[in-house]
C-alpha cells in the first residue's frame, strides 16, 4: 500500500481498491456466527492483535508469513478449548491474500457486539478491504477514548453525551462533556445489531468539543440525563452535573438543561452541599396512577422526582426510598407494630448497600428486616451493586435491571448481572450474571429501551471498557476507555429467574 493510498485511507474511513498482502483470522461466536470484537490473538513472541468490530485481524508479519504460527486465543467472556499441555490455542499457516476463521465458545450470557467509540473501530476490515457499515470506521470527531455515556431521545433526536475524552495531538483531551447525535433505525439509522453511526458536535480542528463549559476549576461531568415534556407540548432534556478537581474530588452539584439549538448545556440550578441526596445515575420516566416520575439509579433505584423541569431543578422535591424517618439521617421508622416503614420520603437519605450494613451493625435494624439487595441467583451469595440501569420490559412484563457489581471475583468492577422487579424500587432479589471481564473495569452500564427488540426480548446495553481500578497495567489498544455495546436474549434458558 502506498503511502498517498494510507493516507486516503485514514481520511475517508473506506475500504480502498488495493490487494491487501495481509492474512485476514476471523473469530466467530460459535452460537451466533458473528465476528468477536475484543479478541486476543498472541504469538509465541508476545506479539500481540485484537479483533475489530467485525472480529477481524490483519495479519502480515514479515517472517512469519507461509509459516505455521501458533496463536494463543483469549476474550473476555469467551473461551477457546484447551490441548493437551493446557495451552488454549490454533496453529495457523498465514498466507498473502488467505483467510481463516477461529470459533470461540461464549461463556458470557451476553453478547458481546462492538465498539462504539474510540479509534480504529474497523481498522482490520480497513486494511483488509472489507466493507463497514459506518460512516466513519476509523475515526470520528478525533476521539480516541471515552468515559461514561449518558443519552436521550429528545424531539426524534437521539443525543449522546460523555465525560472525560482523549484525543490523538495530546494527552489531555476534552474535559466538558462531548456530545453526538445518531439516527434511530426507524428513521434511517443503523440496526443497533450493526453499531451506532455518531455525528459528533466538534470544534474548527475538527475534535469533539465541549457542550458544558461550565464555570469553575475542573472537569464537569453529566449523569441522570432524562427527557421530559415542557409546558410547550415539546420534550426538554435535562441532566445533573458535578465540577471535580484533584482526581475524584467533587466540589460542587447542580442540574442542567440542553439547549438543541445551540448544541449546549446550560445552567439552571446550583444545589446545596452536603445535600442528603443529588440526581446522578441513568434515570427512567415511570408512570403511576396518573403521575410520571423520573427514577434515578445509581447503586440502586432509588430515588424519584416527578417528571417536570421545575422539580428536577428542585431538591426538595425529590424523594429517596428508605427506611428511615422522613428528615433524619440514621433512625429507622417503625409503625405502632414495630414494623419497618420502608417508602419514598423527601429529605432523607435513600437505602444504599453501604448505609443498609450500617444500620444492621448499629442495631437500628436487624439482619431479616434489612431488605436483600441482589443475590446470585444460583449460589444465593449477596451481590454488592455499584452502578446499575432499568428499563420496563414488555417481554418480561416486569422492570429489567442491568447492574455492575462492585468487587467481583474476576475484577473489582467488571462483573455485570441482569435482575427482574415488579416496581423499579425493587425488591430486585435474584440476579444472573451476564457479563465478566478478567481484571477489567466495564463501570457506569447503560441499557438503550429505543434499540429493544422484540417488545424486549432483546435488551441492548454499553458501559466503559477501561483498566481504571482494576489493578491491570496493560491496556488493551484502542479499546481502552471505550464504550462497548452487548446484548442480551432474554428468552435464553439461562436468564430465567423466579417471578
Amino acid at each position: 500500500m502506498t503511502g498517498l493510498a494510507i493516507v486516503l485511507l485514514a481520511t475517508l474511513g473506506t475500504p480502498l481498491d488495493v490487494p491487501s498482502r495481509a492474512f485476514a483470522i476471523k473469530v466467530v461466536d460459535d452460537q451466533s456466527g458473528r465476528g468477536v470484537p475484543l479478541v486476543e490473538l498472541k504469538t509465541n513472541d508476545s506479539t500481540r492483535f485484537v479483533t475489530d468490530n467485525a472480529g477481524l485481524v490483519a495479519f502480515d508479519e514479515p517472517g512469519l508469513m507461509g509459516t505455521e504460527v501458533f496463536f494463543s486465543v483469549k476474550g473476555h467472556g469467551y473461551e477457546y478449548p484447551a490441548d493437551g499441555f493446557g495451552y488454549r490455542g490454533v496453529r495457523l499457516r498465514p498466507t498473502s491474500g488467505g483467510e481463516a476463521t477461529i470459533k470461540i465458545k461464549r461463556i458470557n450470557l451476553a453478547e458481546r457486539l462492538y465498539r462504539i467509540t474510540g479509534g480504529g473501530l474497523y481498522r482490520d476490515s480497513l486494511i483488509l478491504g472489507r466493507p463497514t457499515s459506518l460512516k466513519h470506521p476509523a475515526i470520528n470527531g478525533l476521539v480516541l477514548g471515552q468515559d461514561s455515556v449518558v443519552n436521550g431521545l429528545c424531539n426524534g433526536t437521539l443525543y449522546w453525551f460523555w465525560g472525560d475524552t482523549n484525543r490523538p495531538s495530546y494527552p489531555l483531551g476534552n474535559f466538558d462533556v462531548p456530545g453526538a447525535t445518531s439516527k434511530l433505525r426507524s428513521d434511517g439509522g443503523l440496526d443497533p445489531d450493526i453499531g451506532v453511526d455518531l455525528t459528533y458536535f466538534v470544534d474548527k480542528d475538527g475534535f469533539a468539543r465541549p457542550t458544558a463549559k461550565l464555570p469553575g476549576d475542573g472537569p464537569t461531568w453529566i449523569f441522570g440525563v432524562v427527557v421530559v415534556k415542557g409546558d410547550d407540548g415539546r420534550d426538554k432534556m435535562l441532566g445533573a452535573y458535578v465540577k471535580t478537581r484533584n482526581f475524584l474530588e467533587v466540589y460542587e452539584h447542580g442540574a442542567v438543561e440542553f439547549v438543541e439549538t445551540k448544541g449546549e448545556w446550560i445552567n439552571r440550578a446550583t444545589f446545596p452541599e452536603r445535600a442528603p441526596f443529588y440526581p446522578g445515575g441513568q434515570p427512567v420516566v415511570f408512570e403511576e396512577d396518573g403521575v410520571k416520575w423520573v427514577i434515578f439509579s445509581r447503586e440502586l433505584p432509588n430515588l424519584r422526582v416527578r417528571a417536570d423541569a421545575s422539580s428536577y431543578f428542585d431538591l426538595s422535591k425529590y424523594e429517596a426510598w428508605t427506611p428511615l424517618r422522613p428528615g433524619s439521617r440514621d433512625e429507622v421508622e417503625r409503625d405502632g407494630g414495630g414494623r419497618v416503614v420502608l417508602g419514598w420520603k423527601r429529605d432523607t437519605p435513600p437505602l444504599t448497600f453501604e448505609a443498609r450494613e450500617t444500620l444492621v451493625k448499629s442495631g437500628a435494624l436487624k439482619a431479616d428486616e434489612a431488605p436483600v439487595v441482589l443475590r446470585d441467583a444460583v449460589t444465593g451469595k449477596s451481590v454488592r451493586p455499584h452502578t446499575s440501569s432499568i428499563v420496563w420490559n414488555d417481554y418480561r412484563k416486569r422492570f429489567s435491571m442491568i447492574a455492575l457489581e462492585l468487587g467481583g471475583t474476576s475484577s473489582l468492577l467488571g462483573e455485570v448481572w441482569y435482575a427482574e422487579a415488579d416496581r423499579p424500587e425493587g425488591p430486585w432479589g435474584e440476579a444472573r450474571k451476564v457479563v465478566t471481564h478478567d481484571r477489567y473495569s466495564f463501570y457506569n452500564p447503560r441499557i438503550h429501551p429505543y434499540f429493544s427488540k422484540e417488545g424486549g426480548r432483546f435488551l441492548y446495553f454499553e458501559g466503559t471498557y477501561t483498566t481504571l481500578f482494576s489493578g491491570n497495567l496493560d491496556p488493551t489498544p484502542r479499546y481502552d476507555y471505550n464504550q462497548i455495546m452487548y446484548r442480551i436474549d432474554l428468552s435464553d434458558p439461562g436468564l430465567k429467574l423466579p417471578k
